[in-house]
């Protein structure tokens, strides 16, 4: 249980982080970026089933910092790049990997990136490994050190 606990409460400071900076998200650049990050995440396994789809496709819709941009338009990308990952995952995680890289010219957008692909993974409690790798590999394509983030 504690473990799951300690899943919860990062997944909730890195939103409560990410709200902090709503004003300051809102580039063509995240906003591609957290698409690809999102669909990396729920496609980490390989898979994704209908239900984990809707669920992430709602947690997109409800997150304060991508109220930024209009919810049709961020569903359409997460679908894009969720399509190229269930496609051919290696063939397509190489294309979803340079759209993350969009957000590495602005240091402020690579890290909420970044947490975002935690919240999406810790949403249902359950950070896995698989998840936790992809994100660690988003870090590298951004230049920061997992570490930071406890990867």
């Amino acid at each position: 249980m504690a473990l799951w606990d300690r899943i919860k409460e990062s997944a909730s400071t890195m939103q409560t982080q990410l709200e902090s900076k709503k004003n300051d998200l809102k580039s063509g650049a995240f906003r591609d970026a957290s698409m690809a990050m999102c669909a990396l995440v729920a496609a980490a396994d390989g898979t994704i089933d209908p239900a984990e789809r809707q669920r992430v496709a709602q947690l997109i819709a409800t997150n304060e910092v991508l109220k930024n941009f209009p919810a049709d338009d961020l569903r359409r990308r997460f679908e894009e790049n969720l399509n190229k990952l269930t496609t051919d995952f290696e063939f397509g995680k190489v294309s979803v990997l340079q759209e993350i890289a969009k957000a590495k010219k602005k240091p402020a957008e690579a890290r909420a990136v970044i947490q975002i692909g935690i919240v999406i993974g810790g949403a249902d409690g359950d950070f896995d490994k698989t998840e936790q790798g992809v994100v660690r590999e988003a870090c590298f394509t951004l230049d920061l050190p997992p570490h930071e983030f406890d990867l």
